[in-house]
């Protein structure tokens, strides 16, 4: 029997043996169950998802769904074996990099390996320059995550990945607009708390708690991104 179109499930995408690929609902997801979970997730990385099947978040499911699958493959395999995440993450990020490779965005950005890559040519547009001469871009998250990092998601900043220019926080493209504004609070709190000294730890757990808080207090969210320099 197929699963009924409840939260988070949105559409059966495939079956790869016993495992079922559900296009499931990230926003709902971060909102209500875990405002840690990413782009996709297997049960033994994420418990409360069922231990046959495999879950992608709808904003990337058809541009990244063969690259996210590969991953979660491997990973739930070996995690099932008993490697710790750790190891599995190490062998799942190769394998997703393989069909990024074979996609051919490294060879775009890189200009056919006659250039190194550049943090600026993933912009897709500029949100906002703030006042403090931090900019906030939207960036093309496929691309960041083809050429510099398989593993970003969401949103970054210079103080936490070193691709990314001085002075810019990047909003993935894959973000709905809807949600985009949660995760622009947690890049500017954590990033505002690392300049101010903090390690990355503390800062992002931090910024995840309180972006989860201002998840259900949709009313008070302007008043705490001004609070962290947007106004």
């Amino acid at each position: 029997m197929p699963k009924p179109p409840n939260p988070p499930y949105i559409r059966k995408l495939d079956e790869r043996g016993d495992l079922q690929l559900w296009a499931v609902d990230g926003s709902y997801i971060r909102g209500h169950i875990d405002e840690e979970f990413t782009n996709f997730g297997q049960h033994y990385r994420y418990p409360y998802i069922p231990l046959d099947e495999l879950w992608i978040d709808q904003e990337k499911e058809s541009e990244e769904q063969v690259f996210f699958t590969d991953h979660l493959l491997v990973e739930h395999r070996l995690m099932a074996k008993g490697m710790p995440y750790e190891k599995a993450l190490l062998e799942a990020d190769r394998a997703e990099r393989k069909e990024r490779r074979r996609a051919g965005d490294l060879r775009r950005l890189t200009h056919h390996g006659h250039k190194l890559p550049d943090g600026h040519e993933v912009h897709t547009r500029l949100w906002k320059m703030l006042e403090n001469g931090v900019s906030v871009w939207v960036v093309d998250g496929r691309l960041v995550r083809s050429v510099f990092d398989v593993d970003f998601t969401e949103g970054g900043h210079d103080y936490v990945y070193e691709f990314v220019p001085q002075n810019e926080v990047w909003i993935d493209d894959a973000i709905t607009e809807v949600e985009r504004p949660y995760v622009l609070l947690h890049e500017l709190h954590e990033r505002n708390r690392m300049a101010a000294g903090w390690p990355y730890g503390k800062a992002h757990s931090e910024s995840s708690s309180l972006e989860y808080r201002f998840r259900h207090r949709q009313d008070e969210l302007h008043s705490a991104l001004a609070e962290e320099g947007w106004s």
